[in-house]
């Protein structure tokens, strides 16, 4: 359990404020990742506090650049940046462990946090809100063009989702709606293509009766739209 930086007393799992003497706590990079501030002012604003953020530098190989709030902690990472944090930052995980999975987000997940739309740190258009990946319990603040905005904690709860396996999961959800998606393009190619020289072949490779009535229908609905 992390413990608060000013008092030391043991800090819930999803919130960075200390109940004893109520002091913000960075919970994510202090005492878990080796950094060092480049730029105490950058140009990009935090779109919590609306202040600039500061960039720091977190020692890995290579070092990996991201922008930091000083008064909120919260990061903003440039496109692809908190893939290779978590990518660094994670031993390589091959099970999934769904019981640890449900435990993370019943701790981490905040069912009562305000919803609200923040502006990119660098555009200051919208962001979307999306989860970040399946069963993740992260809901992250995204421009499409200039990278992600994750509040306090939250890049914690994904590194804790990484090693209980979400990585995977997500992967194989992934693989999923890929497969759900062709499969119709590969129903019509068997259905009206030319590559199957008898009607009977396409009818067999529907399923026999009940795909025939498909085709069938198919038509009708074709020639009445």
């Amino acid at each position: 359990m992390a413990r608060c930086n000013n008092c030391s007393a043991p800090l819930l799992p999803n919130t960075q404020y200390c109940s004893y003497c109520g002091v913000r706590n960075d919970v994510d990079l202090l005492g878990k990742h080796d950094y060092r501030v480049v730029s105490r002012q950058s140009e990009r604003i935090c779109p919590e506090c609306n202040v600039h953020l500061q960039t720091v530098a977190l020692e890995l190989q290579p070092p990996l650049h991201i922008e930091r709030c000083s008064s909120c902690f919260g990061l903003f990472f440039d496109p692809g940046e908190v893939e290779t944090l978590l990518e660094n930052s994670v031993s390589p995980v091959f099970s999934v462990n769904q019981e640890l999975l449900g435990n993370i987000n019943k701790d981490r997940y905040q069912k009562n946090k305000p919803v609200k739309y923040l502006e990119c740190p660098v555009c200051l258009n919208m962001m979307n809100r999306v989860v970040f990946g399946h069963k993740s319990g992260v809901v992250i603040d995204q421009c499409r063009a200039h990278g992600i905005w994750l509040d306090g904690g939250e890049i914690s709860h994904l590194l804790e989702w990484k090693k209980a396996g979400g990585q995977i999961l997500h992967e194989k959800k992934q693989a999923e709606l890929r497969q759900r998606k062709r499969q119709p393009n590969q129903s019509r190619v068997e259905v009206f293509g030319k590559s199957s020289s008898t009607y009977g072949g396409q009818y067999e490779s529907l399923g026999g009766e009940e795909g025939l009535l498909e085709i069938v229908f198919g038509l009708i609905f074709k020639v009445f739209d």
